[in-house]
């Protein structure tokens, strides 16, 4: 066994041309299981003779042992990628570690924003200033229409449908999608595109971008980035929020206002429902509204009058 790995980590940087901090991630991968296996047979065996159950209580040893899913994930794929290059080799004639899947990740909840806080985010940018103008139509649109920053960098002038409220939006995989346009949004755009001025080299093809830095050019995600940071600091609101923050936020709040999770997915340009329904997370006390409406023996449903409580005896006889 220590010599097959000895045998892989060598084919990995002659033959793979492996990286030196791959090879060592490699290394460190394959070095625990030989470790857990010392430990716990009191040798090394041969690579044909584990079994996907030996690597199994391996793997529930890692998991004992507090290592995250994303560490034994990468652990498990260390562990394939050898056995297969075994079976290659004709030291293993099934890779015993094909079987073991990877642990499910768990998901946080995204960090997201009340509605309180995004209306003093959106007023923080400066009215009479043209690039102020500029930062609170990003905000207002991003938040409006739940974009990524991308698809928010990549709008260009035609893309926008004042008089139907509407933006075409280029998402990933160069997927469009229609989102609706508020009224605060439209207008914040408006009044940005009265002062906005475009040079001569701006956009591809005649396109011209919505959003332009202070050369004319195109805006880029990482100026936006900065642009948040900014105003953040300025309105004195959770310096972890970033520009998908307020796609996180748009989703939430429709979600914790009755809209239905479906129209939350063709809003957002999910293809999977599963992306989306990370956001039906509801906050404490909006669950214990739901609850004291709904439940027939909730507090506001059910009065208890006075005649109706069992009062203790006075003495016992």
């Amino acid at each position: 066994m220590v010599e097959a790995v000895a045998g892989f980590l060598r084919y990995l940087k002659v033959e793979r041309n492996a990286s030196a901090l791959t090879i060592k991630s490699y290394r460190e991968d394959l070095d625990s299981l030989l470790e857990y296996l010392v430990a716990t047979l009191g040798s090394v065996p041969h690579p044909s003779e584990l079994t996907p159950l030996e690597l199994r209580d391996y793997v529930a040893a890692l998991h004992e042992a507090g290592y995250a899913e994303t560490s034994i994930s990468r652990r498990l794929a260390s562990l394939r990628s050898f056995f297969k290059y075994a079976q290659r080799n004709k030291l293993v004639r099934d890779n015993p570690a094909k079987p073991l899947r990877n642990p499910r990740k768990r998901r946080k909840l995204p960090h997201f924003l009340t509605t309180q806080q995004i209306g003093t985010l959106l007023n923080t940018p400066p009215a009479n200033e043209a690039f102020g103008l500029r930062d609170r139509a990003i905000l207002e649109t991003m938040y409006s229409a739940g974009l990524r920053v991308s698809e928010l960098v990549g709008m260009n002038d035609e893309d926008v449908d004042f008089k139907q409220g509407l933006l075409r939006v280029r998402g990933k995989g160069k997927k469009e999608r229609l989102a609706p346009l508020g009224t605060y949004a439209c207008r914040a755009l408006k009044r940005w595109l009265n002062v906005r001025r475009l040079s001569r080299k701006s956009g591809k093809r005649g396109l011209s971008p919505v959003f332009v830095n202070k050369y004319g050019d195109r805006i880029t995600t990482r100026s936006i980035g900065r642009m948040l940071e900014k105003y953040l600091k300025l309105s004195g609101l959770d310096l972890r929020t970033s520009p998908h923050t307020l796609r996180h936020s748009f989703a939430t709040h429709l979600l914790d206002r009755g809209a239905d999770i479906r129209s939350v997915q063709e809003l957002l340009g999910h293809k999977s429902l599963v992306t989306t329904q990370i956001y039906t997370h509801l906050s404490t006390a909006n669950l214990r509204s739901v609850y004291e409406k709904a439940h027939p023996r909730s507090q506001t449903k059910a009065k208890i009058s006075s005649s109706q409580v069992i009062k203790p005896a006075d003495s016992l006889s």
